[in-house]
């Protein structure tokens, strides 16, 4: 990269000269119970070039968990320096910087867990992750993992879940997509840290295993069938003690191509458990449901046997081929566009009526945005000059009207659906599985604070227990967590195999923190869900509130016969979030 690129919001004196990029290889997804085995960590100077390079192993005192994943055996670990050898030098990479990495909440979760076995605090201020920024710049891309932008982006790529080379690849993607940024006017996602006072530093994956998990990349075949053949993309659950290490027990299982779960649902195909039938409430479940439950040591002998199973096909064309009744057709198909300007009723009625032409309505900038719509007074925003930069087309108010005599845009296979308030889309989960991702953005401000919560309710529409209110200082449940990615972007996490049994439906919330805001000020929120933390969205919906409500009811997934369903809702209340949370059965003070 030629010169330097400022960075809007960031405490630096301009350029790359404040960052440190990282990546860390651990022994397993939990970062309260498992160790790092490998970390990187390179400084950048002003003009984007590294000025250095930090890379080790490490002995963790464990073992060292899939190694199929990261390759790296106990023997190669052996005589590696312990983290505490190593605490002081990261220290001086890390403090007063931004740390940088591709989820960033994994990597800060580890390393602050390890400074603190350690008898230390990591020396984070600020962090910002690569996968929130790439979504805010929006690339042509089919996702946004890492090998994928590197790929987009030029940038050569050796060896995957190598500590150093993922390291060295995500600064030249890091400096590709600032300079994306900068020519876009967008605002980096820079979170502070811990991201509230009070939450927990570690932000994994909820339910049993907690992080991002290996994907399977089989469609799930269902249940284990009478000749007791495993197929790959069944699911298995295990319970209680095993006398292989259960770290080992789920890699084997990944490895053969199978779903591992932390839940016992009517999808799970196999439970695998030595204790005795109905002493574990896993084990009392997979009786009710019928599930075949076997000994570990029948369970490695199946693993021998494993039958080929049918590979997922592609996620948005699966939920089309589903739902094809809310797939929105007219003169703006294909068109994503950006509505400055206007009161906020004036822009809500503006976004609604672009959704009924086909249209996707945006709340901010990025590269996959058509056209901008300039409403009365839109001259003020800074993102009206951008897009006369940029050259894309500027419409006035009477381009709604005049939309029928337009020529639509070519729609492309990967756009997600895209949602009105009210409606309905299933989500293909026979083929990418009952991992999804919702998630929720907003115009950035300095003068408000969103907070994305979701509760768990059963059939009475009432949470059972305090547990099935996710919020930032309860960040996870079983099935459910909550990950913040930005100032102005958060998510909810959901698996639903490992959601309680009472639970029949999740309804996600924003809720303003801080007195004298209302949505009226933010103006609209844009959820998506995707089926994981890197994968392209669905389905994607545009709400608005009305202008003195401070909370806002924004989705619900839902199970309607045996298919899960996602509503967009778009719901806005003046109460606050404490009486929302009372109204759904919780005791909260406020």
């Amino acid at each position: 990269m030629q010169g330097s690129t400022a960075v809007e919001g960031l405490p630096q004196d301009g350029g790359f000269g404040s960052f440190t990029v990282v990546d860390v290889e651990t022994s397993g997804l939990r970062a309260s119970d498992h160790r790092i085995l490998s970390v990187a960590a390179v400084t950048l100077e002003s003009d984007g070039r590294v000025a250095r390079e930090f890379h080790t192993l490490l002995d963790p005192g464990c073992d060292p968990g899939p190694v199929h994943v990261h390759g790296l055996t106990a023997e190669i670990l052996r005589g590696s320096p312990r983290f505490e050898h190593v605490r002081e030098q990261l220290s001086e990479l890390l403090t007063g910087r931004v740390m940088v990495a591709h989820n960033a909440g994994f990597d800060y979760g580890f390393l602050a867990n390890e400074f603190d076995r350690s008898g230390a605090v990591l020396p984070v201020g600020h962090r910002l992750c690569t996968l929130a920024l790439a979504r805010r710049v929006g690339p042509p891309t089919t996702d946004c993992k890492l090998g994928t932008l590197a790929s987009y982006y030029g940038v050569p790529q050796g060896k995957a879940h190598d500590a150093l080379d993922d390291t060295r690849v995500l600064a030249g993607v890091f400096r590709a997509l600032v300079a994306d940024a900068a020519r876009l006017g967008v605002a980096p996602p820079l979170l502070r840290c811990p991201p509230k006072e009070h939450s927990r530093p570690s932000e994994t994956r909820p339910g049993s295993r907690s992080g991002p998990k290996i994907p399977c990349e089989f469609s799930y075949p269902g249940v284990l069938g009478a000749d007791g053949c495993l197929v790959q993309g069944m699911k298995v659950a295990f319970t209680g003690e095993t006398d292989t290490e259960r770290e080992v027990l789920i890699a084997m299982a990944e490895a053969a191509g199978l779903e591992v779960t932390g839940g016992v649902s009517g999808r799970t195909s196999l439970l695998v458990t030595n204790t005795p039938h109905g002493a574990t409430g896993k084990a009392r479940r997979a009786a009710e449901l019928g599930t075949p439950i076997v000994g570990e040591r029948k369970f490695l002998a199946m693993l021998g046997a494993v039958r080929p199973g049918r590979r997922k096909t592609d996620p948005i064309a699966a939920a089309r081929t589903v739902s094809p009744e809310v797939v929105a057709t007219g003169p703006l198909t294909g068109r994503r566009i950006l509505v400055l300007g206007g009161t906020h009723g004036e822009a809500a009625d503006a976004r609604a009526r672009v959704v009924e032409l086909g249209g996707s309505a945006a709340v901010n900038m990025s590269a996959r945005v058509t056209d901008v719509l300039a409403l009365p007074g839109a001259s003020g925003d800074r993102r009206h000059a951008k897009a006369i930069e940029l050259g894309l087309p500027v419409h006035g108010p009477e381009f709604l009207s005049l939309t029928m005599r337009q020529e639509p845009a070519a729609e492309s296979a990967s756009d997600p659906i895209v949602l009105a308030r009210g409606q309905v889309v299933d989500l293909p989960i026979a083929e990418r599985g009952t991992q999804w991702q919702l998630r929720a953005s907003w115009v950035q401000g300095a003068t408000w604070e969103v907070d994305l919560v979701a509760f768990l309710v059963d059939g009475d529409e009432q949470v059972s227990a305090d547990e099935d209110f996710v919020f930032y200082n309860q960040p996870r449940t079983g099935g459910v967590g909550l990950v913040a990615e930005g100032p102005s972007e958060q998510s909810i996490e959901i698996d639903l195999d490992e959601l309680p049994v009472s639970c029949r439906r999740i309804v996600l919330a924003a809720a303003l923190d801080g007195a004298g805001v209302t949505f009226g000020d933010i103006g609209a929120v844009e959820i998506e869900v995707a089926p994981g933390r890197e994968a392209a969205a669905t389905a994607r919906a545009t709400l608005d509130a009305a202008t003195e409500e401070r909370t806002l009811l924004l989705a619900e997934v839902y199970l309607r016969g045996d298919i899960w369903r996602l509503r967009a809702v778009g719901q806005g209340y003046t109460a606050d979030l404490a009486a929302l949370a009372r109204g759904y059965g919780l005791e909260v003070d406020g």
